[in-house]
């Protein structure tokens, strides 16, 4: 469809001068109060013991390190204390579930039993909420309804599209977003939650900052890597990004990440194809072909999900789209997402409008969880400067990714058109180096072969870039490493946490996660939250299963 150049220009130059009203205290790329000067000093932390006997605190810390004088915020904090010798106490151990976006609290609220049991032995392990996320202080909400209003509302945008008519639903989401979230907007940066770090890590009275950080968390980590490297003490990042290119080149960021996703989905149906048992029989001699049938089946006349009776409208090809590429985050995952569309291909949409409504956070009471926008407005925080100005590079990268990803297409290209239109600049960004000095500690980089949402050469370039930092690899099919999916993997981790004791050299590792069927899933079920726990091209919300048959905890509930 024609493209109106005139009106996409007026669009853009909307964005870049009338959406964002507020000036900012620092540049983009700023590295406000590096190490070594004086920070303003922070009230102890007073904690308190909730019903869950975990202790909950808030830090205060500065609103902007390049200007105490704006005042300060607070970050929520929650301790799941040490359980060992206290003799043999290390000291804490701070973590981030991913995101951006993702509550720390809730998540070590869920996990500090099971994926952290271990841990706590020796640590004490702290979660945080990151600024705009959780409880913290203007926390971020644009209010909108995501299925439709949203960064990935449906119908997802084609080349077939009227690209002015999306760039202005665009525009109307981004203003409404910068509108209802000024007042945090300019302070979100992950180069201000790495220095709320480090003033949390005196507060808790340790010289070194230990940290395991997933997904997105090792973004956040490789950043304190690179402001504090002489604080590092045993930093584990799970699941890594490339730092450089995550903040400095989004969009091949993005696109690599699309073919992860594809990759995933190939790697799926062709075990369907191999097991058509641990498949649940979906797609007989050919899956692969069954679900591009299925696919365009759904986008010509919507599947019924008579089924799932909390929300039984039919489900068309985008959202399953969107429903199936939550559930490639993790191989445990498989048999649940062979149900699911095995029963679509028999006419029963309902789960997989469950997985989608739990993705898009649909609350269904007309409400929806701010996830997705929280994602969105700290991303371009951080990565808007870096994004071209010129609408067409938009459309050109979203016919490329329609052509190359048939279920993913939606996740780069057209969409990134939110981040132009973005209009307020960032407080403390930090865009590199990303470098950890040969004398500073070592950090250790784990890695999956076939991640889907970060790609094992962003792990590479990631140890290229610290220089000083060790890769641990596991073969396998799993977004994140760490906590049961390799008994080498949790051994070489638990080693280095415990002991400071570094993997050899080229350490390889075998997932273990097979690919079978568990018991009979029900639209119910479904339902419970799967797809939100790993929302598409975001949260590591990294809650292990005790085995492949097992549904995760979801920490949004």
């Amino acid at each position: 469809m024609p493209i109106a150049r005139s009106q996409l220009r007026r669009l853009l130059a909307a964005a870049t001068t009338g959406i964002a009203t507020f000036a900012l205290v620092a540049a983009p790329g700023a590295s406000a109060a590096p190490e070594g000067k004086p920070k303003p000093s922070s009230p102890p932390l007073v904690w308190t013991t909730g019903e869950d006997g975990l202790q909950y605190a808030e830090a205060t810390v500065p609103l902007s390190y390049a200007n105490p004088r704006l005042g300060t915020t607070k970050v929520p904090l929650v301790k799941a204390p040490a359980t060992g010798d206290p003799a043999q106490r290390i000291g804490s151990l701070f973590t981030n579930p991913g995101g951006p976006g993702g509550s720390g609290v809730d998540f070590v609220a869920a996990t500090a039993d099971s994926l952290y049991a271990s841990i706590r032995q020796r640590y004490d392990v702290i979660g945080f909420d990151p600024r705009g996320t959780g409880t913290s202080p203007n926390a971020l909400d644009c209010k909108v309804n995501q299925e439709t209003e949203g960064l990935y509302r449906v119908p997802f945008v084609r080349p077939t599209s009227n690209f002015t008519a999306e760039a202005k639903k665009d525009f109307a989401y981004v203003s409404r977003c910068e509108r209802l979230n000024r007042t945090a907007l300019p302070y979100v940066t992950t180069g201000n939650v790495a220095r709320d770090l480090d003033v949390i890590r005196g507060l808790v009275g340790d010289q070194k900052f230990n940290y395991l950080g997933y997904s997105y968390g090792t973004f956040l980590g490789a950043t304190y890597a690179a402001l504090f490297p002489n604080k590092l003490g045993r930093v584990v990042l799970d699941g890594p990004l490339d730092a450089s290119g995550y903040i400095n080149q989004p969009m091949a960021n993005l696109r690599d990440q699309s073919t992860g996703f594809e990759d995933a989905l190939d790697r799926f149906l062709a075990a369907c194809k191999a097991d058509q048992a641990a498949c649940a029989g979906f797609g007989g001699s050919d899956p692969s072909a069954a679900y591009d049938a299925l696919l365009a089946k759904a986008d010509k006349t919507p599947i019924p999900a008579d089924s799932y009776t909390d929300d039984p409208r039919p489900v068309d090809g985008d959202t399953i789209r969107w429903a199936v590429t939550g559930m490639l985050y993790a191989k445990f995952l498989w048999p649940y997402l062979a149900q699911e569309l095995a029963a679509a291909e028999q006419g029963d949409g309902g789960p997989l409008r469950a997985e989608a409504d739990g993705s898009w956070g649909n609350n269904l009471d007309g409400t929806f969880d701010p996830g997705n926008d929280r994602y969105f407005l700290i991303g371009a925080a951080d990565q808007s400067p870096a994004y071209p100005r010129n609408p067409f590079t938009y459309y050109k990268a979203g016919v490329q990714s329609f052509r190359e990803h048939p279920t993913a297409f939606y996740n780069n290209g057209f969409v990134e058109f939110n981040y132009a239109l973005y209009g307020a600049r960032s407080d403390g960004r930090y865009a590199g180096p990303f470098k950890v000095p040969g004398k500073a500690a070592t950090p250790l980089i784990v890695a999956t072969t076939h991640d889907p949402a970060t790609p094992y050469d962003g792990a590479q370039r990631l140890v290229r870039q610290l220089g000083n930092a060790r890769l641990l690899t596991m073969e396998g099919d799993n977004h994140t490493a760490y906590g049961g999916e390799s008994a080498c993997i949790d051994a070489a981790v638990d080693a280095y946490l415990f002991g400071g004791t570094l993997p050899s050299t080229g350490t390889v590792c075998q997932q273990e996660t097979g690919f079978a069927q568990p018991e009979a899933l029900t639209a119910a079920a479904a339902g419970s939250g799967t797809a939100r726990a790993a929302a598409i091209g975001r949260f590591a919300a990294k809650v292990q299963p005790a085995g492949p048959a097992t549904k995760p905890v979801d920490p949004a509930e």
